[in-house]
This record gives C-alpha cells, sequence and structure tokens, in this order.
C-alpha cells in the first residue's frame, strides 16, 4: 500500500477543532500525521500531493441513503451507489432497510457487508428494521441483527404507528447504545396525499400533507425517548413545528437528534406548480417559512446532521402521474456541492460546521469509527475545490437513476481526490479502481 503526503492544503477536520493550513500524512492506510511542515518527516518514497488552495477534509458520511441492493438493481446497487457517493464526496454511507428482502435478518446485513468487501472501496453500513419486515407488528432480531453488524434501527418509509412496539424499541436498543430512527408520519392524517397541505396543494387540486402529519409522531417519540433514556433519531425532518420540539427536548437533556436534507434546505413546495415529479418528495417540500426555520436551526445548531435521503427510482416509475409516481429523489453527487452553494455560500453556516455535519456528527450519531482526520483514524480522506464550478448532468451520474430536480443547475464545489482506508479512488476527478 502507498503512502501519501497531502500538503498546503487548507484542512478542516471539525473533529479534532482544525481549520488552517496543513499537511496530512497516510501511512499504510491510516492517518498518522496532521501538521504543519511534515516534508521532512515523510517517509521515503511517499507520493506526495499538492492541495494548495483546495480544502482536506474528512471522507464524508451519509446516514440516510437507499442502495435498493437486495431487490431492485435496475434502481441501484451497492457498487452503483458507493461510486455515486465516492463521486460526491460521501466515503461511508448508512443504508436504509426497505431493500426486498427487507433488512430484517442477519444474513441480509451479511450480505451488504459482502458486497461492500466485492466493491473493494468505500463503507456502506446497514440499517436494520425496527419490526419485522416493516409490518409494524412485531419487533425484528436486534440483538442478532447488532451481531451481524447494524449500526442502527429504523422503519424508513414506514412510520412505527404502534407506541407499544416504539417504546420498546427504544428500550431495548438501550443495551448496545444503538439509535432509533424515526420516520415521523402519522399515515392517517397523511393518507393518500402528495405534497405538502397548503395554498399550492389547493392550487393544483392535489391531496395535501399537512405539518401536522409529522408533528406529533416527532412529539409522541421524544415522550417515549424521554420514558425509556432511549437514543432517538428524527430522519428527514422538515416542519418549523419539529424543530421547535426537538430544540425543547434537548434542552430537557432527552437524548435526541435529527437530520435535514438539502432539498428541505433549498426548495419550497412551489416547485411542485409544474407536476414534476422529481419534487415529489416524502416528506413534502414545505412552504418558505420551514426552509427559513430549518436554516435558523443550522445556525443554532439544534440540527445535527445533513443527509441526502437518497431515493433513486426508475425512469418509467418518474414519468408516470404525479398522483402514482413515487416518492424520492437521489442525492449522492449534489449534497456537497448543494450546500456548499445554497447554504455555506448564502453564509448560513461556515465551511466546518458543514463539513461537521456531513461527517463527525452523522458518525457519532451512528456510533462508527469514521468522519474524522484524527491521527490513528482510517484515512478517509476528500479533496475539494470550493470554487470549481459545474453544471449537474444527469446523463452522467454513477448513479444508476438520475431522478434529480437539479439538472442544469450551476453548483460551485468539486470533489477531485478520494482516499478510502488510504486507497486512492479518484484521482484529479478520475476513478482509478
Amino acid at each position: 500500500m502507498s503512502n501519501y503526503l497531502i500538503h498546503g492544503g487548507r484542512v478542516v477536520d471539525p473533529a479534532n477543532n482544525i481549520d488552517e493550513i496543513a499537511d496530512v500524512l497516510i501511512e499504510r492506510g491510516k492517518i498518522v500525521a496532521v501538521g504543519s511542515d511534515l516534508s521532512d518527516s515523510a517517509p521515503d518514497g511517499v507520493e506526495r500531493i499538492d492541495a494548495t488552495g483546495k480544502v482536506v477534509a474528512p471522507g464524508l458520511v451519509d446516514m440516510h441513503v437507499h442502495l435498493r441492493e437486495p431487490g431492485r438493481a435496475d434502481e441501484e446497487t451497492v457498487e452503483s451507489g458507493l461510486r455515486a457517493a465516492v463521486r460526491g464526496g460521501f466515503t461511508s454511507v448508512a443504508c436504509m432497510p426497505n431493500t426486498d428482502p427487507v433488512c430484517d435478518s442477519a444474513s441480509v446485513v451479511e450480505y451488504i457487508l459482502q458486497r461492500v468487501e466485492e466493491v473493494g472501496f468505500g463503507n456502506a453500513f446497514p440499517i436494520a428494521s425496527i419490526t419485522h419486515g416493516l409490518e409494524g407488528e412485531k419487533l425484528s432480531e436486534m440483538g442478532e441483527l447488532v451481531g451481524a453488524g447494524a449500526v442502527a434501527f429504523s422503519d424508513d418509509g414506514k412510520c412505527v404507528v404502534n407506541g407499544q412496539l416504539m417504546r420498546r424499541a427504544l428500550e431495548y436498543t438501550k443495551t448496545w447504545d444503538k439509535a432509533i430512527i424515526s420516520h415521523a408520519e402519522d399515515g392517517f392524517l397523511a393518507h393518500g396525499g402528495q405534497m405538502h397541505e397548503g395554498y399550492w396543494s389547493t392550487v393544483l387540486g392535489l391531496k395535501g400533507i399537512p405539518a401536522a402529519a409529522e408533528e406529533v409522531v416527532v412529539a409522541r417519540d421524544i415522550i417515549l425517548a424521554e420514558l425509556t433514556g432511549g437514543r432517538l433519531h428524527i430522519a428527514h425532518l422538515s416542519t418549523a413545528g419539529s424543530l421547535e420540539l426537538v430544540k425543547l427536548a434537548k434542552e430537557r437533556g432527552i437524548r435526541v437528534t435529527c437530520e435535514v436534507t438539502p432539498h428541505h434546505l433549498i426548495l419550497t413546495d412551489e416547485k411542485v406548480r409544474d407536476y414534476d415529479t422529481n419534487f415529489k418528495v416524502n416528506p413534502p417540500l414545505r412552504p418558505q417559512e420551514h426552509l427559513e426555520a430549518l436554516r435558523q436551526g443550522l445556525k443554532d445548531g439544534v440540527i445535527d446532521a445533513i443527509a441526502s435521503d437518497h431515493a433513486p427510482h426508475a425512469r418509467h416509475e418518474k414519468e408516470m402521474e404525479f398522483d402514482y409516481a413515487p416518492f424520492g429523489l437521489i442525492g449522492l453527487e449534489t449534497t456537497l456541492a448543494l450546500i456548499l452553494t445554497e447554504i455555506v455560500e448564502e453564509g448560513v453556516i461556515s465551511l466546518p460546521e458543514a463539513i461537521a455535519l456531513m461527517s463527525i456528527n452523522p458518525a457519532r450519531i451512528l456510533g462508527i469509527d469514521r468522519g474524522t482526520l484524527s491521527v490513528g483514524a482510517v484515512a478517509d480522506v476528500i479533496i475539494l475545490d470550493t470554487n470549481a464550478q459545474h453544471d449537474v448532468e444527469p446523463l452522467r451520474f454513477e448513479s444508476k437513476s438520475n431522478n434529480t430536480p437539479y439538472a442544469g443547475w450551476s453548483l460551485k464545489g468539486m470533489v477531485g481526490d478520494v482516499f478510502c482506508a488510504g486507497k486512492p479512488v479518484i484521482r484529479n476527478s478520475i476513478f482509478v479502481v
């Protein structure tokens, strides 16, 4: 295995409060030093990489991704998903369990991990289902799933309706200090809904999903987290009311974290006005006041992570009438650039804060040893040109799907080099594996 000295770049490592011009030395797949003027102490034969004018950061962590394998290899596979991930700067992803078969058994967890090993780069950490078959009737074999390698539990795509089951899940997972990731949606309030319930749903004649459908479940699950002392994480939080509930819960010392997606920070429900199904997501795009609240939540530190909720779908599925098209958009290859362009560039948060929300923060929520340039850590490293401009071209994506609402957008920020466990995967924007 080659050794590398990345020198002269702006090293941003929120896990260690580093934001300075420095060098990073990689040996045998590990970070062995971070500091200034490491050239003299670098071993003979080290490959030197000039990062002057660029940002050197830990490989990013996306804690909410749908890889579709097993089951829908036409939409995405572990390999295509990891290629999309590293193209976007994410060296680690956590994959949701709504596959076919559902990730509710050790064999499915082991299959996913085996596929990652076969791909040979990047990390995919399986999230197992809370309930068997995502049916909401009985808990999955949580101990067996943790033993096989599951890092958290979620019925994402479905809400755990039974409060007693949710309570037991929060209690049982305390044994392994694993998070329960809540898909907060009251199915009765949201039933048949296609977009946010409000002005635009009325104008467009589409059945709406009220903000309350999310907020009542967020409130319930926070109460259960306080009752049990379990670890609760709210997936794809999208409303001002939900954010306020999380803020109050944190003030009370309840073990709750939350994530937001780029689309809920950037897009509003007005985008649905042309019935473009690429804007059909769940939870739905909300009005401007919710977007502004979420941005303020980033500023205030209430929001813990930014996640793509990468949800690939086949082209023919998204080309159906709005009512029949599936929810979801892809985001692995656009999330970082969207955040840099629309959030960091606009002064909502700083670059180190953004990187923290997409590296060490999600890594800590999941309990995985990633998202840091600490000495001794696995050398997952990206080199980023924050000023490079590029147009979003879905047909050039590494993902097998191209259901994105950002086609043609001009964004800043390109990942030029990616190392996974010290192994070069992308060099000078070209895959080398």
